[in-house]
């Protein structure tokens, strides 16, 4: 197996969004589940330590330059959700937001990648 080389963060709206989402699924589908779920989330995050072209991902440069989408359903795993990502500098992936698969991705992706300084 490769060594995973990339550094995955979750930028300021992907944050909220993996609060909202589990929140969403306590509330609709109880606490078991929600933790079902964190974990799939969790998985597919992960999956990124591997960079950003991880099998299954989709480049996006139709929204932003750059830009990637990875379906967290993966690997007999079901989720309604996609990863939007990117690669930065230093071999970093940020995801910039955590979305459900039936949003308009061009409606909530940040208007510019977040540019923090570490």
């Amino acid at each position: 197996m490769a060594e995973r080389g990339w550094r995955v963060r979750l930028g300021a709206a992907a944050e909220v969004d993996f609060a909202n989402v589990l929140k969403w699924t306590t509330e609709n589908f109880g606490a078991r589940q929600s933790r079902v779920y964190r974990d799939t989330l969790v998985q597919a995050i992960g999956e990124l330590a591997d960079g950003p072209d991880v099998v299954g991902s989709k480049a996006r440069d139709e929204i932003m330059a750059g830009l990637r989408t990875l379906q967290v359903a993966r690997r007999g795993r079901r989720g309604s959700h996609f990863l939007m990502y990117r690669a930065a500098p230093n071999s970093t992936i940020e995801i910039v937001r955590i979305l459900h698969d039936k949003m308009d991705l061009r409606r909530h992706v940040p208007s510019a990648p977040d540019e923090r300084t570490e």
